[in-house]
């Protein structure tokens, strides 16, 4: 006869099967669990990175950042750098409207992604090449290799002082340029508001003739008309045609000569009278004269002065008697 009995070993082992069973399924559901939660983290995180990067090219590629500047209509290019989206536009208030794109910097991850990223149109918008950056260079259809040399061009030193000069480049192809020759703004040098070293960066023009440059429009009162470089000392008619087309002179910066007030010794003083006895022979004709005939032609006919001086005294800006 059998007699079964309970063997408390066997049930323990039992017991502890039944456990590990249990945490295993525990282990399992846990793990399944972390796995969903990494997957939708990773998904999260490729979401929130694809959209950085699609806003970081969106900013590059359509700016929504436009700036407005007012400046003198006389005055034309202000050339801080910014760059022209479209043609200046006269206000009520004798001043012309421009709107100006401004590239902002950006940090050194934003830039590798906009560098990499390959841009999706080209754009056209008014530019000065020596002050346009190279993200401005890219929008305009260079690439960032071509931007680079540009950049790297003016860092050396070089200047595109007219528009040929840019189209010499070697990175600049026939065909973009034929599409930028319309944009392309470079600011002329105003001889009434340079300084020294904007006259130095003329062609033919050192530190020397900058000097006498300036020196001429403090005895002038400001230049008039362009022409009267040519009255400085060696600058002959061929310095002239060499900068020509990169000056300008603004009108309203020169001071009115008070030709028919000033005492002698003052007259003598300006570049077309020279001398004390011209000086004194113009305030005796001006109080000798009628009021009508106070006039540079006047003064010729009066045997004051020769013809070619009355010619470049009636080309200067004289304050009415």
């Amino acid at each position: 006869m059998w007699i079964f009995c309970s063997d408390p070993f066997s049930a323990y082992i039992s017991s502890m099967k039944e456990k590990k069973k249990s945490r295993l399924s525990e282990s399992f559901v846990v793990g399944v669990i972390a796995l969903v939660f990494l997957i939708v983290g990773y998904q999260t995180a490729l979401f929130v990175y694809r959209a950085s990067v699609m806003k970081i090219v969106s900013n590059r590629d359509e700016p929504d950042t436009v700036f407005v500047y007012a400046e003198d209509v006389a005055h034309g290019d202000s050339g801080d750098g910014l760059v022209h989206e479209e043609p200046p536009v006269a206000s009520n208030y004798g001043r012309s409207v421009r709107t100006y794109i401004k590239t902002s910097e950006h940090s050194r991850k934003a830039e590798s992604v906009r560098n990499a990223v390959p841009r999706k149109k080209v754009e056209s918008f008014s530019f000065n090449p020596n002050t346009v950056t190279m993200d401005e260079l890219c929008s305009l259809g260079f690439s960032q290799k071509q931007a680079q040399s540009i950049v790297n061009y003016r860092a050396k030193g070089g200047k595109f002082r007219r528009k040929s000069d840019f189209a010499k480049s070697y990175v600049v192809s026939d065909s973009i340029f034929q599409r930028l020759e319309p944009y392309i703004d470079i600011p002329l040098i105003d001889l009434n508001l340079a300084d020294s070293a904007d006259f130095d960066s003329l062609p033919g023009i050192g530190g020397w003739f900058a000097a006498k440059i300036l020196e001429h429009r403090k005895a002038l009162g400001g230049y008039s008309y362009k022409e009267q470089l040519m009255d400085i000392y060696r600058f002959d008619e061929d310095k002239y045609k060499a900068l020509e087309d990169l000056v300008t002179v603004s009108p309203e910066y020169v001071t009115p000569y008070p030709l028919w007030t000033l005492p002698a010794d003052s007259l003598r003083l300006h570049p077309y009278i020279k001398n004390y006895e011209t000086a004194r022979s113009i305030v005796l004709y001006r109080e000798n004269s009628d009021r009508s005939d106070l006039t540079p032609e006047g003064l010729h006919k009066a045997g004051i002065i020769d013809a070619e001086t009355a010619v470049r005294l009636a080309g200067c800006k004289i304050r009415n008697p």
